[in-house]
């Protein structure tokens, strides 16, 4: 049986909206950089299941494969400031410009998946 890609793409963008309310919660002092970090690796794991998802209808996604890192880095840089929300003001537009090259990336994949498995 075949990846299921609607849920595979459905996990990794609910642990990108995760991310953004644990970087929240980190600039209130109300989580963890180890939390953030959790949530980070929950992103990995959700993003490598896309990969395969898609890589089994023999759509490649190779263009995206340095999301993680590029995420990484920014993640660094922000839990290596003290919370705030000036700290969070700085860092939250680079992490939402990872995530939306994400998201654009996974759109034009999904409109490939669509057509492949007959607009679905």
């Amino acid at each position: 049986m075949a990846p299921d890609v609607p849920t595979a793409v459905q996990n990794l963008l609910l642990s990108t909206k995760s991310l953004q309310s644990s970087l929240s919660l980190w600039a209130q002092s109300r989580t963890t950089d180890a939390a953030v970090s959790d949530v980070y690796v929950q992103i990995g794991t959700a993003f490598n299941a896309t990969i395969r998802a898609f890589s089994a209808y023999g759509i490649d996604l190779s263009d995206l494969h340095d999301i993680p890192t590029e995420l990484r880095v920014v993640l660094e840089g922000c839990l290596a400031e003290e919370p705030s929300e000036e700290v969070l003001a700085l860092y939250m537009p680079q992490v939402r410009k990872v995530i939306w090259k994400l998201l654009k990336g996974l759109q034009a994949r999904q409109e490939v998946w669509r057509r492949l498995n007959g607009g679905v």
